[in-house]
C-alpha cells in the first residue's frame, strides 16, 4: 500500500510541473488583484490538491503509528468526554 502511495505522490507531483495557461488581472494601481484560468485546468488543480492531502495526511498519521498507548477502551474514553458536554 506504501508502494500505491508512493505512486500517486508521484503522479501529483507530475501534474504540478504542467504550465497553467492563465491571465492575470490588474487593478487601478496595476497590481495582480484576479487571475483567469480555463475552468478545466481549475477543475483539474482542484483534484491535484485533493489528492495531495489525502496524501499528506496518511504521510502523517504514519508518524503516530504505534506511538499512542491508551489505558482505556477508545470508545469508554469517547463517551465519557462527551458526556461530560451534556
Amino acid at each position: 500500500m506504501a508502494k500505491a502511495g508512493e505512486e500517486r505522490k508521484k503522479e501529483v507531483d507530475a501534474m504540478m510541473i504542467k504550465t497553467v495557461h492563465k491571465k492575470i488581472v490588474l487593478d487601478e494601481n496595476n497590481r495582480p488583484s484576479e487571475v483567469i484560468i480555463n475552468y478545466n485546468e481549475w477543475q483539474e488543480i482542484e483534484r491535484m490538491l485533493e489528492s495531495r492531502q489525502k496524501i499528506m495526511s496518511r504521510e502523517r498519521l504514519k508518524n503516530y503509528a504505534g506511538i499512542v498507548h491508551l489505558e482505556d477502551d477508545p470508545l469508554e474514553f469517547q463517551r465519557r468526554i462527551r458526556s461530560e458536554w451534556r
